[in-house]
């Protein structure tokens, strides 16, 4: 029952997008009342949080997967990228449910976390395991310490010079992803997967990979 409802809710997403979604209307599709649904998720930000989950699992499942017999770091990090941006082109609205625009008035709760870090901690393996044979020739980081601490959990053992350019190619690559998903690129930019490789190819340089 649980599936259902929340097969029905995604598409109800990408419909109206998160803002419309209504517990009622997917009860009405179901052909339940509307209590029989609150059993299963009392609020409509229960139900949030469990697309959320759900959605970040997914994301994590391509992550982890793209990573299968793949040892030269370059590589790690270009499938990685592919499965981000992947997964946004085959599930918009799941994408923009969680790297877009807040919802108003939904706070994600604790349980959400856990699930959206694991591409991050693929990511951070993928740094932390190159460290020994890609050393990256910067200058000392400009930022406070516990920010860094805070950082390198994600990639242990990587020096604090690594950390905020591994940052940086994170955010970049999520940039990307959301300026093709979002018609950021309008009709400048028509190669956009060759755009994206080479803009992951670069970033790849960029971090020693």
């Amino acid at each position: 029952m649980v599936r259902e409802i929340t097969d029905i809710a995604r598409t109800h997403l990408a419909r109206e997008g998160a803002a419309g979604l209504s517990l009622r209307a997917v009860a009405r599709e179901m052909g339940m009342a509307s209590s029989a649904v609150h059993r299963y998720f009392p609020t409509k930000d229960d139900l949030l949080t469990a697309l959320i989950i759900d959605g970040y699992n997914a994301l994590g499942d391509a992550a982890e997967a793209s990573q299968h017999d793949r040892t030269d770091p370059a590589d790690r990090w270009l499938a990685l990228g592919h499965a981000v941006r992947d997964f946004a082109l085959d599930r918009p609205h799941e994408y923009a449910l969680l790297y877009g625009s807040p919802v108003p008035g939904y706070q994600a709760p604790q349980d959400t976390i856990a699930p959206a870090m694991r591409t991050t901690l693929v990511y951070g393996r993928i740094i932390a395991d190159a460290r020994p044979t890609s050393p990256v020739a910067v200058s000392p980081p400009a930022v406070i310490a516990p920010d860094v601490d805070a950082l390198r959990s994600v990639m242990p053992g990587v020096p604090d010079e690594v950390v905020i350019p591994a940052v940086t190619a994170w955010t970049a690559l999520f940039g990307a992803v959301s300026f093709e998903l979002f018609g950021q690129f309008g009709d400048t930019i028509t190669h956009r997967r060759e755009i994206f490789d080479e803009g992951m190819r670069s970033l790849a340089r960029y971090l020693g990979l």
